[in-house]
């Protein structure tokens, strides 16, 4: 097995990649070849391989501050920055123009995220247009809650009824062979069983 090289002007970058070194190792070796000796282990560590494979260091890396530095005011026709951090300043651009009932729901931040460059007059379409599609959109039930999906097409296609009879129809549904879907013929257990009493005023 070959042994882990010193780590020195000269080494081969294949042959540093493959060995560990310490943080205070690569800082040392950014300070004797004058790199910058900022940022953590990853940085570190890119930095001297760039070093050893070119003899230069890696261009200068803008600071996580500068890339999310913000400038002017936020306009319909602005465009939505790459990696866009929901910051008060779009919270109020948002509130603005779409009420105080707004917020950055997890459907609405990934549509963000996935439509960078355009503008935010578009953004303003997307989150009415995702508030829309929530309230019509069916809750998925994961295929093993069969009890729930059952009861749940059950009220839909009979909003009548009550979940007792619900009840009945699934616990008759279940006792036969298939699938465990709720279907119109199930009704046929409630005229078995007989509708269930219902209580007089008064009594």
């Amino acid at each position: 097995m070959k042994e882990r090289p010193e780590l020195k002007k000269g080494l081969a970058a294949a042959d540093f990649c493959e060995f560990y070194y310490l943080k205070t190792e690569l800082a040392a070796f950014c300070r004797e070849n004058g790199l910058p000796v900022s940022g953590g282990k990853p940085e570190l560590t890119r930095r001297v391989a760039c070093y050893l494979e070119t003899g230069e260091a890696p261009p200068a890396e803008k600071s996580a501050r500068a890339v999310k530095k913000e400038t002017g005011p936020i306009t319909p026709e602005t465009l939505i920055e790459p990696g866009i951090v929901c910051s008060e300043k779009h919270r109020a651009f948002f509130k603005d123009r779409l009420g105080k009932s707004f917020s950055f729901n997890t459907d609405f931040q990934k549509w963000l995220k996935a439509n960078a460059g355009k503008p935010y007059a578009e953004a303003l379409e997307a989150y009415a247009r995702i508030r829309e599609e929530k309230k019509t959109k069916k809750t998925v039930i994961a295929p093993q809650f069969e009890y729930n999906t059952y009861i749940r097409d059950f009220f839909a296609d009979n909003p009548g009824k009550t979940l007792q009879e619900a009840i009945l129809c699934w616990k008759a549904k279940k006792q036969k062979q298939g699938r465990r879907r709720y279907e119109k013929a199930d009704l046929a257990a409630l005229r078995g069983a007989g509708e269930p009493e219902k209580k007089r005023p008064g009594g």
